[in-house]
């Protein structure tokens, strides 16, 4: 097959998977069992953060989940509180151990004049290294409580919600209009069935003008490609027929590893507000990483890699030649060619295999090659792949 070289406009994109992490729709939801008592408002209500929904008067269930939520809330809190005091104190005996070891450190004895260390000293003496031994521990232990207070102020905060989900009070988590509530004075919460004590059942729906942020994972080849502002289309598996555009607005350099692959976050930001575009909803997001108007391109089949060079097969005056080129950017089929071909040249795409003609050759009992040319080494291309 040949293929003509073209100038026009190639987009180089990366392509990544995820799901939708924020939409412009919040389910309002409760793990409260009782009997709906007052309701504050109806669809098309516009609610602040924080506004009451309803109130429930709780069932003997309900009350007991909620008794236990705040307690479990309290144990956290005091286990949080531990935490932070304890971290006053590592920090203050890594402060002095620290103290220690500078003062012991730039001392004549194991510092010359101009500020080297004299490590002849420093290897040898029990003290000094009993000093730095006792800062680098303090430091540890207050590097890794830190953590644990990481920990602790999770745990409160995954406590606090339960509290507030088994609450007799349900209120709007977010600014915005009422929809689909579902719920009217005297009707009744209960818990659906024994293995769904604690799941939570959806009061109403509050829908403001946030547009939607789908979260996507680059791999480590893609990531250093990726920065914040450039352009993007998302399709989701469930909305057939329609692209939406974005920008990246945050990529996490870090990454994360699971099953042995590092993939590394990023989030694109949705350009319009949609409401079917849902929490968790499957997505795939082609981020733009550059695009060049009036480049001359080929069909990336149609360029051959050998020992680090480019090269391309070229038809001319229906002779094969191949050419050295030098390429720039690529997209999912083309490549950008800066040297080495002009726009209209013929290119073979695909990889060119070669076969001796045999009229053109004699066998010859002479040869050493047990051949004889007529007229010179004339071949014929007879496939391409």
């Amino acid at each position: 097959q040949t293929a003509q070289v073209e100038q026009g406009t190639i987009v180089s994109s990366v392509s990544a998977s995820g799901q939708v992490i924020s939409s412009n729709l919040v389910n309002i939801t409760s793990s409260a069992t009782g009997i709906v008592k007052d309701v504050f408002v109806t669809d098309g209500d516009q609610v602040e953060s924080g506004q009451k929904i309803l109130e429930i008067t709780l069932d003997q269930a309900g009350q007991a989940k909620n008794a236990q939520a705040y307690s479990s809330y309290l144990s956290a809190k005091t286990n949080l509180d531990a935490a932070n005091a304890n971290a006053y104190s590592l920090r203050s005996k890594k402060d002095t151990a620290w103290k220690k070891f500078y003062d012991l450190a730039t001392n004549s004895q194991y510092q010359n004049s101009d500020g080297t260390p004299r490590l002849d000293q420093r290897n040898s003496s029990a003290e000094f290294q009993s000093a730095e031994g006792d800062w680098l521990a303090a430091e540890s232990g207050y590097k890794n409580q830190t953590a644990v207070i990481s920990q602790a102020q999770q745990a409160v905060s995954s406590v606090w919600l339960s509290y507030e989900q088994s609450s007799p009070t349900v209120t709007s988590p977010i600014s915005g209009t009422v929809d689909n509530i579902t719920f009217v004075p005297g009707m009744i919460l209960a818990q659906q069935s024994q293995t769904t004590s604690n799941a939570n059942q959806r009061v109403a729906v509050v829908k403001n003008n946030a547009t939607p942020l789908v979260s996507v994972n680059l791999s480590e080849i893609d990531v250093p490609k990726v920065k914040v502002g450039q352009k993007a289309t998302v399709t989701f598996d469930s909305i057939s027929d329609k692209t939406f555009t974005g920008k990246v607005i945050s990529v996490d350099r870090i990454g994360a590893i699971t099953s042995g692959v590092t993939n590394y976050p990023a989030v694109v930001q949705i350009d319009t507000e949609n409401q079917e575009i849902l929490p968790n909803m499957a997505a795939t997001a082609n981020i733009i990483i550059e695009t060049k108007d009036n480049v001359l391109t080929v069909p990336q089949t149609a360029v051959q890699t050998q020992s680090g060079q480019s090269q391309v097969n070229v038809l001319r005056n229906n002779e094969l030649q191949s050419v050295q080129v030098e390429v720039g950017i690529s997209s999912d089929t083309q490549t950008e060619i800066l040297s080495g071909l002009s726009a209209g040249d013929t290119v073979i795409v695909g990889t060119v295999t070669e076969q001796d003609q045999g009229a053109n050759q004699q066998t010859s009992p002479f040869s050493p090659f047990g051949t004889r040319g007529t007229g010179g080494s004339q071949r014929q291309f007879l496939q391409v792949r």
